[in-house]
C-alpha cells in the first residue's frame, strides 16, 4: 500500500481538497431516514453511509467525528466502523477525528485501535498537549501500518488562542508545536513531497495558516472552520502549496446539514452544497 500522504495526494488531485465531515446529530437528520429505521443508531448509520454516497463525486476525503456516534452507545459505535469501511470501500480517505492523547500503554491501545482491525481508519486526529511520550506510540503504529496522523497545532474554534497564543521563547505555543509536527513528518516524506504526520490548521486564522504553510511547507494540513464556523474559500487557500497540494477543508454542516428535516429533496441539496464547496475550493 502507497503511503498515507501520497494516497491523501492522489486522493487531491482526483476531487480537489474538499474533505467531508461525518457529524450526525440526531434531531438534524432527515425525517424519512428517522421514521425508516428500527434504531437512532442505525438511523446515524444510514444517514452517514448515505451522504457517502452523495458527495463521492465531490470529495475524496471524509472525516467521521466519534463523538457523534459515541453518543448512540454501543450500537452507534458498531455503526461507526461500517461507516469507516464503506467509505475506504467507496475509494475514499478516511480521517477518523478522536483527538486522542495519553501516555504509554494507553496511546498505543487508541493507536492500534486506530490502524488496526476495530476501526481500520487511514488516519486519525491527535492531541500533542502530553508530549513526545504522548505522540509516539500514535507515530510508531501509523508507520508501521501507512497511515497517518493530524496533529492538533492551531484550531479554528473561538478559545483556541488561551494556550496556542502563548508566548514562549520569543514565539507563540503554536509555533513550536508545529515545529515539532515537521521534525516528527520529516522521516514521512512520499514521492507527492508531502508527509504522513499532518497538522489540524484552522480556516478562522488565515494568517496563521499562511504563516504556518510557509514555514512547514512539507506537512499536510487538515483545515477546520470553513462554511458554518466563518472560513471562507480564499481564507483556507492560504494552506495550499503552489502545486494545489497541502490541504484538505473540512465542511461538516455546510455539506451534510444544508436542509430541514422535513424537506424531500435533502439529497438533491447535499450533492448541490458539496458541488458548490469543491468548486470553491479548488487551487
Amino acid at each position: 500500500m502507497p503511503p498515507f500522504a501520497d494516497r491523501l495526494a492522489d486522493a487531491v488531485r482526483r476531487k480537489g481538497p474538499l474533505c467531508v465531515g461525518i457529524d450526525p446529530r440526531w434531531e438534524m437528520l432527515p425525517k424519512a431516514i428517522r421514521e425508516a429505521c428500527p434504531s437512532p443508531a442505525r438511523a446515524v448509520g444510514v444517514f452517514s453511509r448515505k451522504v457517502i454516497e452523495l458527495v463521492k463525486p465531490h470529495a475524496g476525503v471524509v472525516k467521521p467525528q466519534s463523538a457523534f456516534f459515541e453518543w448512540f452507545g454501543p450500537d452507534g459505535m458498531s455503526e461507526m466502523r461500517d461507516v469507516l469501511r464503506f467509505a475506504k470501500d467507496q475509494g475514499l480517505v478516511t480521517i477518523l477525528d478522536a483527538k486522542r492523547g495519553d501516555i504509554a500503554s494507553t496511546a498505543t491501545a487508541y493507536a492500534e485501535a486506530a490502524f488496526g482491525p476495530t476501526w481500520d481508519a487511514d488516519s486519525l486526529t491527535i492531541n500533542p498537549y502530553l508530549g513526545r511520550d504522548a505522540v509516539e506510540p500514535f507515530l510508531t503504529a501509523a508507520k508501521a501500518a501507512d497511515r497517518g496522523v493530524f496533529v492538533l497545532v492551531r484550531t479554528s474554534n473561538p478559545g483556541a488562542g488561551l494556550f496556542q497564543n502563548l508566548v514562549c521563547g520569543g514565539k507563540p505555543v503554536y509555533r513550536h508545536v508545529a515545529a515539532a509536527v515537521a521534525s516528527w513528518n520529516a522521516p514521512t516524506i512520499g514521492v507527492c513531497g508531502l508527509g504522513d504526520v499532518g497538522a489540524v490548521v484552522g480556516a478562522t486564522h488565515p494568517t496563521e495558516l499562511r504563516e504556518l504553510r510557509e514555514a512547514i511547507p512539507n506537512v499536510w494540513f487538515l483545515v477546520p472552520g470553513y462554511g458554518a464556523q466563518g472560513g471562507t474559500a480564499e481564507d483556507v487557500k492560504a494552506g495550499y502549496r503552489s502545486d494545489g497540494l497541502g490541504a484538505v477543508v473540512n465542511s461538516s454542516r455546510g455539506v451534510t446539514f444544508p436542509f430541514h428535516p422535513d424537506d424531500p429533496d435533502w439529497e438533491g441539496k447535499i450533492v448541490a452544497a458539496a458541488a458548490k464547496a469543491a468548486a470553491e475550493l479548488r487551487p
